[in-house]
């Protein structure tokens, strides 16, 4: 296997080669957790990679079939319902750490947090959903550029609790719901070492062929421990040696497939190269910063060939959607038609109309 084959691979994995049927919860729940802190973008990377419009992923997101939370890292991802407890009591933890070191640079100790934690559970029981802003107000918390600070970190660390999670969208603002009142509890749950063989099985199968250090990125786990997570699954898993650098990847990839051509428009912060470490298998270095800045900020990019070739944005307007490009090397015009062709699935999610400029 080659690093070429290596991102070919990975956009099968990542069910980006085919067209396929699945619901907009079977994509998440593929992938296990989708990076979602820009909300619009991050229902574009359900969108594509299935048929599915952003109404009908809105629907899916608002009937609690797929949950918006803080989980794996201290940033938003996408979980399906399936998978929001059990990934919570393993990866909960470790990143609260990070929220209650933050709270506590405003006076609040995990005990103050858990104080707000109860009264913030009965300011949303019987369903009652609420935005951040409406729940600081409750609680008195008043607006500030020090206190929106305080504010993320109270409800990430009651996000990270199993209190709440996203509720329905109120208008085109977020707002925060009982877990509990959107999912029930499973039965059964997992322990610590059943969760993270899952979460490294989900994710080499998902993101696959990917390293120890794309996986500790990825979790949030360090590398020892994962380290001892993929020898305990080792045998469930494929493997190929590259340049001393080990790959793993789930048994359903048929290394016997043919490449094809393909053209992706794909979103900010999506999988396909947020969720390694290392991303040279998908963009050349010299032109990594033209995509993704030191500080973790992602563009919208353009793959051709499972390469990335430039970035793009759109603008929304009235009746229809502006998308601008920016090619990382000269792209003569007949080519430049044939990667446009690869946008139409943008206008299809969108259900409007696509001008090129």
């Amino acid at each position: 296997m080659t690093h070429q084959e290596i991102s070919y691979y990975r956009l099968a994995a990542q069910k980006l080669l085919e067209t396929n049927s699945n619901s907009p919860q079977e994509i998440v729940h593929h992938l296990g957790a989708m990076q979602a802190q820009d909300y619009s973008m991050a229902k574009w990377a359900i969108g594509s990679r299935c048929n599915a419009t952003e109404k009908e992923i809105e629907e899916a997101i608002d009937a609690a079939k797929i949950i918006r939370t803080h989980i794996l890292r201290p940033t938003w991802h996408f979980v399906s319902a399936e998978d929001i407890y059990w990934m919570l009591d393993i990866s909960g933890p470790q990143v609260q750490k990070m929220t209650i070191s933050a709270a506590k640079k405003y006076g609040y100790d995990v005990q103050k947090l858990n104080q707000i934690n109860a009264a913030i559970e009965k300011l949303l029981s019987g369903n009652n959903h609420l935005t951040r802003e409406e729940i600081m107000q409750e609680l008195n918390i008043k607006k500030s550029s020090g206190q929106d600070f305080l504010a993320a970190a109270i409800m990430m660390h009651a996000e990270l609790e199993g209190l709440v999670c996203n509720g329905k969208m109120k208008g085109k603002q977020i707002t925060y719901a009982l877990l509990e009142e959107r999912v029930s509890k499973p039965k059964t749950k997992l322990n610590k070492e059943e969760g993270l063989a899952r979460l490294a099985k989900r994710y080499f199968e998902s993101h696959g062929p990917a390293t120890l250090l794309d996986f500790s990125w990825w979790s949030g786990f360090s590398p020892t421990i994962c380290k001892q997570i993929i020898n305990a699954i080792g045998l469930q898993l494929n493997s190929v040696a590259i340049e001393n650098q080990t790959y793993w990847f789930g048994n359903q990839i048929n290394k016997e497939n043919n490449f094809k051509e393909s053209i992706h428009f794909l979103p900010a912060f999506d999988e396909i190269l947020i969720s390694y470490k290392s991303r040279e298998a998908s963009i050349l270095l010299e032109h990594q910063s033209r995509a993704f800045t030191n500080n973790g900020i992602f563009k919208p990019i353009i793959l051709e060939n499972s390469k990335v070739i430039g970035t793009w944005k759109r603008t929304m307007k009235k009746d229809h959607a502006k998308i601008e490009t920016e090619f990382f090397n000269e792209t003569e015009s007949h080519k430049k038609a044939i990667l446009f062709e690869g946008i139409k699935a943008f206008g299809n999610y969108l259900e409007t109309k696509i001008v090129i400029e």
